[in-house]
């Protein structure tokens, strides 16, 4: 690790700021823990020159008995609230960390979300802050408390016998440098791991979301042999980080008990020699015992801390990104008297972010009035779900402007923005909840009486009230427990309960059948009243009511007009269109 990754892994402290106390606390106890724990090796050794009548403490035997049973007692009580108070700092601390990274991600644009697959953000909120906790929890805890044994223990085997502390010591620095050198490796090797594990799980979030096509095609050999695959990957890098461990802690035992063997050989000469007292060379092994234990172990810790900082940078690197919606902002402005529900399209050009070489909308200008009924017609990939998503403001015009209620719709705070809006889409997705928390979607604090009114206003009530459950139906996964229309009319009553200035229907009717395509007419055509609606759709009985239809071809407006004006254009693109629908075959 270099200073720069320490200090951009640092800044993920912060969130356990809160609980400062809680983590001193733990400090606290942990020193006194391991204090208490460095008594035992010395009493240990007084016990033996008691044996032999030579303790230079006044305590009998059964004293000794006595003091070790206190010393047991008191390090499993300090243990407890060092762990305990850990415990608290971690999972509140980590929790914290979850709520930020999932709001940051949640506020990103769209590009981001076409950039990063469903998967690997997953395993940012899973994988990596496990990590990261398994850091705070216990490793962190472990490597101080390792530290505190290392440095009570040099000073104590100093201060008892100079000489063999000296031979001893002489291991330290070779293992520290090895521990810095082998843990820069193992942090590379461990983020390569998360990566490997977060394209893993991209694998399942994608097949499971999708397991219908799966299904459609016979696919499932080969997802499970692409899981196969991406698991195998993982596991070859697993084991170059179990084999990188592995040496180092061979490396590490080798010259931690070779030390060991050679100090024990020297201090059997020194009591042979009547310079040193076996109760004492006892208490030499033990402390010099735990001493290799501790610099083994901060070698381990180190290198498990360095793997950390992996999953730090790819969360700091997250959480620095910025938003595209400000939640601390809640003011809502107005609409300006005449103006509500007002959108105008001026110059507009766009090419998506991924294809910036490729306009996708090209001078585009049309305007919607208080109250009307615009609909966008044309040919797959002539502009018209583009133009949607520049209304939703998913993405910014490259050139020109949107105008809403008499101001450019970038000058509005996002959220305050969308507020004016709802949409009702082709493929409608529903939550995995309940009827009731789907259509409070478009309002969450909505009484049960305004969720009835939205449900009978788009012909939800009966089929709902069918049901036994009612409102706390169950639609599973995606809504799949509901057929197309009722979900359709779910959509509806969630926009219903909004109650948006502007309305987008995205080809809300165009995969019903024919009576379900009357029931979620009916409920559109009660949610376009008195609102300004734009509406995309290929069926002729829903747009040709319009108030205006712009027909789009490779992202220009080709005609504009009503219904009867368009079909009157001899050679026109709308009349060709119509032609078609009434005559397929043609």
């Amino acid at each position: 690790m270099n200073w720069g990754e320490l200090v951009r892994s640092y800044r993920i402290f912060r969130f356990i700021t809160p609980y400062r106390w809680y983590f001193f606390f733990g400090m606290v106890f942990l020193v006194l823990g391991s204090g208490l724990f460095m008594v035992f090796p010395a009493a240990a050794g007084e016990m033996a020159n008691a044996a032999i009548g030579k303790s230079k403490w006044p305590l009998s035997l059964a004293s000794y008995g006595l003091l070790f049973l206190v010393i047991l007692v008191l390090q499993g009580i300090l243990s407890y609230f060092r762990t305990l108070f850990f415990a608290r700092v971690s999972e509140y601390g980590m929790a914290d960390l979850r709520q930020e990274l999932y709001s940051k991600i949640i506020c990103q644009d769209m590009a981001y979300f076409e950039s990063h697959r469903i998967g690997e953000l997953t395993s940012r909120l899973t994988a990596d802050v496990e990590q990261l906790q398994a850091a705070f929890s216990v490793t962190l805890a472990e490597f101080i408390r390792q530290i505190v044994v290392l440095v009570a223990g040099i000073g104590i085997i100093a201060w008892m016998t100079p000489r063999l502390a000296l031979t001893m010591l002489l291991t330290f620095p070779v293992i520290v440098v090895a521990s810095i050198l082998f843990g820069r490796y193992v942090r590379k090797l461990s983020r390569e791991r998360q990566d490997a594990l977060a394209g893993a799980n991209t694998i399942v979030e994608e097949t499971l979301q999708s397991f219908q096509n799966v299904k459609a095609f016979t696919n499932e050999l080969f997802e499970i042999g692409r899981y196969s695959n991406s698991i195998r990957d993982m596991v070859l890098i697993s084991m170059r980080y179990a084999r990188t461990r592995g040496v180092f802690f061979i490396f590490v035992i080798t010259v931690l008990f070779g030390g060991l063997f050679f100090i024990l050989w020297r201090g059997a000469i020194l009591v042979e020699r009547g310079e040193m007292e076996v109760g004492d060379l006892f208490s030499f092994i033990l402390y010099t015992g735990i001493i290799g234990g501790a610099i083994a172990g901060i070698g381990n810790l180190y290198t498990a801390i360095a793997g950390s900082v992996g999953a730090t940078e790819r969360i700091q690197a997250i959480l620095d990104r910025p938003s595209e919606v400000d939640l601390a902002v809640s003011s809502m402005t107005e609409p300006v008297s005449g103006t509500a529900g007002q959108v105008e399209f001026k110059n507009v050009h766009f090419s998506y972010p991924s294809r910036p070489d490729v306009e996708v909308l090209h001078d585009i200008n049309l305007q919607l009035e208080r109250g009307q009924r615009v609909a966008l017609v044309g040919s797959s990939g002539a502009g018209k779900s583009t133009i949607v998503q520049l209304l939703m403001r998913f993405y910014e015009p490259s050139a020109g402007q949107v105008h809403v209620e008499g101001r450019p719709a970038s000058s509005y705070e996002l959220r305050e923005y969308r507020s004016r809006l709802a949409i009702v889409p082709q493929e409608i997705i529903l939550f995995g909840g309940s009827i009731r928390d789907n259509i409070k979607y478009g309002k969450p604090k909505a009484s049960e009486e305004e969720v009835r009114e939205a449900a009978r206003q788009s012909n939800s009530l009966e089929f709902i009230e069918s049901f036994p459950q009612g409102f706390d139906t169950i639609v599973g996964e995606r809504g799949m427990k509901l057929s197309g229309g009722q979900r359709q009319r779910i959509a509806i009553a969630r926009a219903i309960l909004k109650d948006p200035t502007i309305l987008i229907l995205d080809e809300a009717t165009s995969s019903l059948d024919a009576e379900s395509e009357r029931l979620v007419q009916d409920a559109l055509d009660k949610l376009m009243s008195k609102r300004t609606s734009l509406i995309i759709a290929h069926r002729l009985s829903t747009i040709r009511e319009a108030d205006r239809i712009y027909v789009l071809q490779k992202g220009r407006i080709a005609e504009c007009g009503t219904h009867e004006e368009l079909v009157s254009l001899e050679h026109g693109v709308y009349r060709r269109l119509v032609e078609l629908q009434l005559d397929p075959a043609e």
